[in-house]
């Protein structure tokens, strides 16, 4: 764990972290479709029960 920090030497840090930030956007992205397209749509619920 004392030379965890030569993996910065092997990666650009920049890269590193748009790639990660890249991966979790489309990620979030794919979860939403998934949960939208399942039926669970959480916004029609919400109008139903006259919350919004």
């Amino acid at each position: 764990m004392q030379k965890f920090y030569k993996i910065w030497l092997i990666f650009d840090p920049r890269r590193v972290f748009v790639a990660q930030g890249v991966f979790l956007f489309l990620l979030a992205v794919m979860i939403h479709l998934v949960v939208l397209s399942n039926g669970l749509n959480w916004f029609e619920a919400a109008a139903a029960r006259g919350g919004m």
